[in-house]
């Protein structure tokens, strides 16, 4: 159900339903619990979410409550698990879009830091089609990456975009070719895996406080982080480096 590879310091989780990778509550314990043993494991320096077969995950798996009345309420509390994990990852996120991307589906891959999109994938916020309300974040990540008034209309209108009109739109990336995904993911996890992971961490963080705090909040807050990332290996390295004229070898500490 959730594929794990590790290829050195980059960790792939793989979605892993036939068809359409559509979640359920074991898919999403699952996951939750894959993130956060990647979060506790300093070998993990950069984490891939895709999915196998033909989507990327259509979201929800509404037959999960066939039969019966859903409470959503207490059934979002998975999904937020899983996007908070996300979310506050000390390591690069990236999102390998090789399908379909619905709904809540498509909610995980606006959680993480990158998406990169096969040129045969698709996108759609899918939730006015059944009637609800976005969410798992999309309300958070949609208009910060595409504006309240576009956000508003991908919502309510849910069309379906092409990686070619994703990419224009910011919510993706890259845009490569369906044969060259992985290898394009794994080649920028990589790199990503080699930085200073825990300055990208900080540096984050700093991103994800500055839409609720005044420029006075800001740059208290980024003096607090500096200090924070002054006091690491990965900047002592960097420095050294810098003087010796020589490419740093940054190790995540």
């Amino acid at each position: 159900m959730l594929e794990k590879t590790r290829l050195e310091s980059v960790l792939v989780l793989a979605l892993d339903r036939p068809e359409v990778n559509a979640l359920n509550s074991d898919l999403l314990l699952a996951l939750a619990d894959g993130l956060e043993e990647a979060q506790k494991d300093p070998g993990v320096r950069a984490l891939v979410l895709t999915g196998k077969g033909r989507a990327f995950s259509a979201g929800q798996d509404l037959k999960e409550f066939e039969g019966k009345a859903p409470d959503y309420e207490g059934h979002l509390r998975k999904y937020n698990r899983v996007v908070e994990a996300l979310v506050h990852l000390e390591k690069p996120t990236l999102a390998a879009i090789g399908g379909a991307a619905a709904g809540a589906g498509l909610s995980l891959a606006l959680a993480c830091d990158f998406r990169l999109m096969s040129e045969k994938a698709s996108l759609t916020t899918a939730f006015s089609r059944i009637g609800l309300v976005p969410d798992s974040g999309m309300t958070f990540f949609l208009p910060r990456l595409v504006g309240y008034a576009k956000a508003l209309e991908l919502i309510w209108l849910s069309p379906r975009l092409s990686a070619k009109e994703a990419l224009e739109l910011g919510l993706v990336h890259q845009v490569v070719a369906p044969e060259k995904l992985m290898e394009e993911a794994l080649a920028l996890a990589q790199t990503l895996a080699q930085g200073p992971t825990r300055a990208f961490a900080l540096s984050k963080k700093a991103l994800l406080e500055s839409h609720r705090l005044s420029l006075e909040q800001t740059l208290a807050l980024e003096a607090v982080l500096q200090g924070e990332a002054g006091r690491s290996l990965d900047h002592e390295e960097g420095v050294r480096a810098f003087l010796e004229k020589r490419p740093p070898r940054f190790t995540g500490r």
